[in-house]
């Protein structure tokens, strides 16, 4: 299971939500089948709705 904070720490130079979400869906894409929200993402971007946005993104309903 693939933890957000996982994907966090490996690649710090993200700086934005924006920029999250396609490496998300990469990650996705890549044949990952479980993801954990287990931190909310620290930018100053990130939505209130961050994990229905995450979870989209991971399931492949954002394209």
């Amino acid at each position: 299971m693939l933890k957000l904070s996982e994907i966090l720490v490996a690649n710090q130079g993200i700086e934005s939500f924006d920029e999250l979400i396609p490496l998300v869906q990469a990650i996705a894409r890549d044949g990952e089948r479980f993801f954990r929200m287990d931190v909310k993402p620290p930018y100053p971007d990130t939505p209130e709705n961050w994990e229905d946005r995450l979870e989209a993104a991971f399931s492949g309903l954002i394209r």
